[in-house]
């Protein structure tokens, strides 16, 4: 079955980096759209980062210009390189892989999800 495995997360204070990262297996990997979601305490999960499998990528508003997604489609894995942290950003950060068959058919796996905490 397909495996996404999260790995990079923990503690790190504002102002600081993170680098979290995501390997694929049991899927072709090129056929995937990859993105990052996440979900703090009491709030919905939500997209904070996408790559297409040529390179296109989109950011949520709130990470524009701090944070970078990016892919190795030989070696299965995506990453999400996040700079100066905030306490907002402190959320469980999981890993994505879309692809659509169909308009209607489509394909959503996920991971199991790493913890990124941002404190001092």
């Amino acid at each position: 079955q397909v495996q996404l495995v999260e790995s990079g997360g923990g503690l790190v204070q504002p102002g600081g980096s993170l680098r979290v990262s995501c390997a694929a297996s049991r899927i072709t990997f090129n056929e995937y759209k990859m993105s990052w979601y996440r979900q703090a305490p009491g709030k919905q999960r939500e997209l904070v980062a996408a790559i297409t499998s040529g390179g296109s990528t989109n950011y949520a508003d709130s990470v524009t210009g701090r944070f970078t997604i990016s892919r190795d489609n030989a070696k299965n894995t995506v990453g999400l390189q996040m700079n100066s942290l905030t306490p907002e950003d402190t959320a469980v950060y999981y890993c994505n892989a879309h692809r659509a068959i169909t308009t209607v058919h489509q394909l959503d796996y996920w991971g199991q999800g790493t913890q990124v905490t941002v404190s001092s």
